[in-house]
């Protein structure tokens, strides 16, 4: 067993306890304030929020993050609808729970801001897959029979749940990635006994400065762009809009292009902010 999941086992299970409540609330409360914006296709909302059971995995490990972020979306779904929401239950619970124990779960052992990076990008492609999918194709289909899916071909419901993961992951990731880390430094400032003593020592610098978080947010930036370049110029546009008429083909068109840039903007602009603090540092020590 190692020190950081003797350290976890140390926290007494009311700890733990106000920690899964705390991340339900906290996480419902968050999500509500953007509950309104959805994505392009009409379906999903934006939710930043994603960042708070980020930070309790990191904290206090994979249960009270996975249940938490479970209990938390169920609420504000249905606080949303005015009623017990079956397409959270069905999709959105199971999702966020995987998700989130398994980004508990990769940092237990042994915590880095490399290994964090890594949790991040598991977890949002992992947790949004599950929830879209289960979304279309078990809530509306076989739960409710939605005559306007049901007409649908597959390869467009497949098309559909696979554009609402990459969304969903282009809109979260940039979230988890530059303000969870704050809320981990400024927690193991303020109250340094209930965070593992990894989290505490480990340098964001140190891996800052290896490009590590302007890559995970260049990379998929780069991505997106490239497929929003091919759906202009060649036949994947074409293909998609066999299916997607306007207003809605041209908002998935845009949607690459905007979350592509403002990730690929944000990863430059980590990366040269840190290399210039460098070189500054460098030159007051000269």
């Amino acid at each position: 067993m190692t020190q950081r999941e003797t350290f976890q086992q140390k926290h007494p299970m009311s700890l733990l306890t106000v920690a899964t409540a705390l991340c339900a609330s906290l996480y419902a409360l968050g999500s509500y304030i953007t509950a309104y914006i959805s994505s392009p296709w009409g379906v999903g909302q934006f939710r930043p929020a994603v960042v708070i059971p980020a930070f309790f995995a990191t904290i206090f490990g994979p249960m009270p993050a996975a249940v938490g972020a479970a209990i938390g979306t169920l609420i504000v779904d249905s606080v949303k609808h005015g009623y017990f929401h079956m397409g959270s239950l069905i999709a959105a619970v199971p999702g966020n729970f995987v998700g989130f124990y398994i980004f508990g779960y990769i940092l237990r052992r042994r915590f880095s801001w490399g290994r964090f990076v890594l949790a991040s990008n598991i977890t949002l492609t992992l947790a949004n897959f599950i929830v879209a999918f289960l979304y279309i194709f078990i809530y509306k289909i076989i739960y409710l029979c939605d005559s306007r899916y049901l007409t649908m071909p597959l390869h467009t419901l497949i098309f559909l749940s696979i554009g609402l993961t990459i969304w969903w992951f282009v809109t979260m990731l940039p979230f988890v990635l530059l303000v969870t880390p704050i809320l981990i430094r400024a927690t193991a400032w303020a109250t340094p006994s209930i965070v593992p003593e990894d989290v505490r020592i480990h340098s964001l610098g140190e891996d800052i400065s290896k490009g590590l978080f302007s890559m995970a947010l260049l990379i998929p930036g780069l991505i997106m762009l490239a497929v929003g370049l091919a759906t202009t110029y060649t036949v994947l546009g074409e293909y998609i809009y066999t299916f997607f008429k306007e207003p809605t083909y041209s908002l998935v068109k845009w949607m690459f292009y905007l979350s592509g840039g403002a990730l690929s903007i944000l990863g430059i602009a980590i990366y040269f902010g840190r290399l210039l603090s460098t070189r500054r540092g460098r030159i007051q020590t000269v």
